[in-house]
């Protein structure tokens, strides 16, 4: 995150690295369990500025709109580019071929004009516009406009892409705190901190067309919106 953090000139990503390395151990496994990381009682507060610099990375940086839509169109390119629309394998009789396709070849093969409508997108850079997106955290009623939206803007609609990945999830991948005083005493993160333990997983959905909808699908959005305004409004 501190390397993102710096290449993407933002300081979302960044945390107390040196109280990290000092407070971070190795808790030993119990019942056969291998050993896991943890951080010692002293460490805690550093632990949770590292969930929260996961946290503002996530939403500002790498589920950022413009780097998602250009995820969709790279994965799209490649599949047209691979043969067969995968990377060969890097085991024995496929390592060679695996190591063939480095960026340099990629590049050169978008620049042949390779990759299809995505390919070619890459190039221009003509991505897909966000046409909608739904809070990051959604409720019954934000899924339920979202669900509409996708109704209204239908076939203009070129790609759904979701937070689905959690940037930090409580239970059994809490981080784990050991008491200073009682080595013995293993206690979750979020027992520690009420922001890890009032934090909820990010479900937001965006919603993409093409650059030359994204008009028609703007004007479908803004009508929606003041429809619901109205309908909220005589309610």
């Amino acid at each position: 995150m501190l390397r993102d953090s710096y290449h993407s000139g933002v300081q979302y990503g960044r945390f107390d690295l040196n109280r990290i390395s000092n407070t971070i151990i190795a808790i030993r496994g119990t019942r056969g369990r291998a050993p896991r990381l943890g951080f010692s009682e002293g460490g805690w507060h550093a632990a949770e500025g590292l969930v929260l610099a996961r946290y503002f990375m996530f939403t500002q940086v790498y589920f950022h709109k413009t780097r998602v839509a250009y995820d969709v169109h790279l994965k799209g390119a490649l599949s047209d580019i691979l043969p067969g629309g995968k990377f060969p394998r890097p085991i024995a009789g496929e390592l060679e071929e695996f190591l063939k396709w480095d960026d340099w070849r990629v590049l050169g093969e978008l620049s042949a004009g390779k990759g299809g409508e995505h390919g070619k997108r890459l190039v221009d850079r003509n991505h897909f516009r966000l046409a909608y997106n739904s809070p990051e955290i959604a409720g019954t009623e934000d899924l339920a406009f979202l669900d509409l939206i996708k109704e209204k803007l239908k076939d203009l609609i070129v790609s759904v892409e979701e937070a689905s990945k959690n940037w930090y999830k409580t239970g059994v991948t809490d981080i784990p705190i050991v008491s200073d005083l009682d080595p013995t005493l293993v206690q979750p993160l979020s027992q520690f901190s009420n922001v890890v333990r009032s934090m909820k997983s990010n479900n937001q959905v965006l919603l993409y067309v093409r650059r030359e909808d994204s008009e028609q699908a703007n004007r479908i959005v803004r009508q929606e919106r003041e429809n619901e305004r109205t309908r909220q409004g005589t309610s």
